[in-house]
């Protein structure tokens, strides 16, 4: 439910604020007074209806409702990453608190997971996930670009990875577990991880997969432009209804050339850094965008051109050090779902719209292209998109 504030200018600190919910069993989430003026905040939630009653000098009651919540689906979210079990770079430093990372999640309304899988371990860990939280967490299944030497590395080597691959996608798809093929695609920035024709050549053998098992595409393109659209284009005919580039970092002109070849496009913080990004950002067509996390990265830091865009944005939870981890708490440095409230938030500013229509657009755009347990069969085939 979008962000709500009520002031009453006269009130003073004594007064009775009385929260309820109908149509709910508890109270609003994280309402609470601020200040002397007795202001009352109503934090992003699930609720349909939240009702204040206020009680003095002969004011009977004050009533605020919000029919329509705020939808978020988070559609690139690393729930597999050892971090969110309290385990940093081979360390133990806090309990596990996955637990409390989905349900801050669904505190903020984010009722839909994609967990990213990079490689054949974590794919099976996404879908290991996507069972353990059904109807919220969903996983994809693919090797991104930057693990493309591991088909090499691999027992049995490629073709064997492959088999692997097929078998895990098509089980987890039938289950309704599998709801993307990825993430795949071409990564210039960071060669080092693995060269450039290794990545080609694991590309097209998994778009190869890809035509085979008819999901949706979770792809990756970082400063890899031109070979990224030529390999696509070759293959929009037989690719089912294009898919999501995530994370997208790029320029103007290669957002437009993305979006002509019929592809949706996937924003987090890392894809508002700087004023060109945003730039980026608002040309893409709503009907295209889609929102996600990308946590435990790319979170929005007071650095990034976007920062400017949360002065009267949405509160997230408190985040401390690592070190000194509580339970309810978020880590610093360790993005998670709940910040997909401060994406829309700035995704929408930057577009000059309301949070709830960017919500609401983001949503249908997400559902329509992976279902998400949304519609009996999500929209794939090519004429989906017009």
């Amino acid at each position: 439910m979008p962000l709500r504030v009520q002031t009453y200018s006269k009130l003073s600190p004594t007064h009775l604020l009385r929260l309820s919910a109908s149509s709910s069993p508890t109270p609003c989430s994280g309402a609470k007074t601020i200040g002397r003026r007795g202001t009352f905040q109503r934090w992003h939630g699930e609720w349909p209806l939240c009702t204040i009653h206020l009680q003095y000098r002969g004011i009977s009651h004050a009533t605020m409702t919000d029919t329509k919540p705020l939808r978020y689906a988070d559609v690139g979210i690393n729930l597999g990453d050892p971090v969110f079990r309290g385990e940093y770079h081979g360390k133990k430093a806090h309990e596990d608190d996955l637990d409390d990372v989905v349900q801050r999640a669904l505190d903020v309304g984010c009722t839909k997971l994609m967990i990213t899988g990079s490689n054949l371990k974590e794919s099976r860990h996404a879908v290991e996930l996507a069972e353990q939280y059904p109807g919220q967490c969903y996983a994809t299944i693919g090797v991104h670009p930057c693990s493309t030497q591991d088909f090499d590395r691999y027992p049995g080597g490629p073709d064997q990875m492959i088999k692997d691959l097929r078998a895990l996608a098509l089980e987890a798809k039938q289950k309704g577990h599998a709801v993307a093929f990825g993430e795949i695609g071409l990564d210039y920035d960071r060669l080092f991880l693995s060269p450039k024709e290794v990545q080609l050549k694991y590309f097209e053998l998994q778009l190869d997969l890809a035509e085979e098992l008819q999901l949706p595409l979770f792809l990756h393109s970082r400063a890899a432009g031109e070979d990224f659209e030529r390999i696509m284009t070759a293959r929009l005919d037989r690719l089912p209804g294009r898919g999501l580039v995530h994370s997208f970092t790029g320029t103007l002109p290669e957002l437009e050339s993305l979006v002509k070849l019929g592809f949706d496009i996937g924003v987090n913080g890392c894809s508002m850094k700087t004023e060109e990004n945003l730039e980026a950002v608002k040309a893409v067509p709503l009907d295209r965008l889609q929102i996600e996390t990308d946590g435990p990265w790319c979170e929005i830091r007071p650095s990034h051109a976007s920062a400017q865009h949360l002065k009267d944005g949405p509160a997230v939870p408190k985040a401390v050090k690592k070190e000194k981890w509580q339970k309810g708490l978020m880590v610093k440095g360790r993005n998670e779902p709940a910040t997909i409230v401060q994406v829309a938030h700035v995704a929408a500013k930057v577009k000059g719209i309301s949070v709830e229509e960017l919500c609401e657009a983001a949503w249908k755009n997400s559902t329509k292209m992976f279902g998400l347990g949304e519609s009996e069969e999500a929209e794939l085939s090519n004429g989906a998109r017009e």
